[in-house]
């Protein structure tokens, strides 16, 4: 007898969980003799510019002056982030090469692609896990909506676009989650990064978009307009902006927090991750960071290897949940 669409997916979230969990587990090497023993590189999926890279620049010029190694920072966009990760999954687990991306890539992409060429289950392994903090929901103002449930009357009479600044990104599940509650046809237009999406929308080329406040902020004084905030409290900067929960937005999508991870090829020795993830929470307590996190009005906080192994499997099933849900298809 054939099993129910909700018996498989069921087995295949249960199967996702504990292949996740095995690719956490302690690497079972002892440290290199010598760690670091060449430059560190770190791999930034998205091109230079927004959150991601400025996290991955700001932990190397700490990580560098804390071990006294060079420590250099490498955009490889491309493919909705797949060229980097590839590059990272298939690097020596040797501490040398780690990788700095979008939740959405290592986490919805394992659903959202029928055929990679890494295994995002056993192939890379999380070192520390950068917040994001709220996201901003912006329009052009000359479309004259002042909130989401308005922006939503406003796509059901005129052809919208959604900017997003990966193929599986979280505006992107947002842009898919609102066709599907309110019948919409918001169409998805994939930017490398999130600077060129921003101009767009201040052009008036695509009608709304979702991203860091940072990112937000140089085009805010250009006729754009913040309609509301992802996530499950406003934006420090942004204090008079409702979140989408409190503008009675349904679906557990527009409540989470997503975030930019740290990651290492699976099998990078256990001394090494923790010492790369202390040196994140160490950072994350310098005036630079401060800094860091109040230009892009973000509230919280790395932490450490532990909690981010705890974080991951506890929050890895509910977005790929949300993934299957939706059932998008990049390929």
């Amino acid at each position: 007898m054939q099993r129910s669409t909700g018996a498989k997916r069921r087995d295949f979230l249960l199967a996702a969980g504990a292949a996740g969990a095995s690719a956490l587990a302690p690497a079972a090497w002892s440290q290199p003799a010598k760690w670091p023993s060449k430059p560190i590189r770190i791999v930034v999926a998205f091109p230079p510019g927004g959150l991601t890279d400025a996290y991955a620049r700001h932990y190397a010029e700490f990580l560098g002056a804390r071990l006294g190694q060079q420590v250099l920072v490498e955009n490889k966009p491309g493919g909705g982030a797949i060229i980097g990760i590839d590059f990272v999954a298939k690097s020596p687990p040797d501490g040398h090469t780690l990788l700095m991306t979008t939740s959405g890539t290592v986490w919805q992409n394992r659903v959202l692609y029928t055929k990679l060429p890494y295994n995002l289950d056993k192939d890379l392994t999380p070192v520390v896990f950068f917040p994001s903090g709220p996201l901003v929901v912006g329009v052009p103002e000359k479309l004259g909506v002042t909130n989401f449930k308005e922006f939503i009357a406003y796509a059901k009479k005129n052809p919208t676009s959604m900017g997003t600044y990966a193929p599986g990104s979280y505006p992107h599940m947002v842009a898919d989650q609102t066709n599907r509650a309110e019948g919409t046809k918001i169409q998805a237009v994939h930017y490398r990064g999130e600077a060129p999406m921003w101009v767009d929308v201040a052009g008036g080329q695509t009608q709304v978009a979702i991203g860091s406040y940072q990112a937000f902020n140089t085009v805010s004084t250009r006729g754009v307009r913040p309609i509301g905030v992802t996530g499950s409290y406003r934006s420090p900067k942004l204090p008079d902006v409702p979140t989408l929960v409190e503008q009675g937005i349904e679906g557990r999508l527009v409540a989470l927090e997503g975030g930019l991870p740290l990651m290492a090829p699976a099998g990078t020795p256990e001394p090494v991750l923790q010492l790369l993830s202390r040196a994140a929470v160490d950072w994350s307590n310098t005036p630079a960071a401060a800094r860091l996190r109040e230009s892009f009005a973000i509230p919280n906080k790395p932490r450490n290897l532990a909690e981010t192994r705890k974080d991951w499997e506890r929050d890895v099933p509910v977005w790929i949940k949300l993934a299957v849900d939706l059932g998008i298809k990049l390929d």
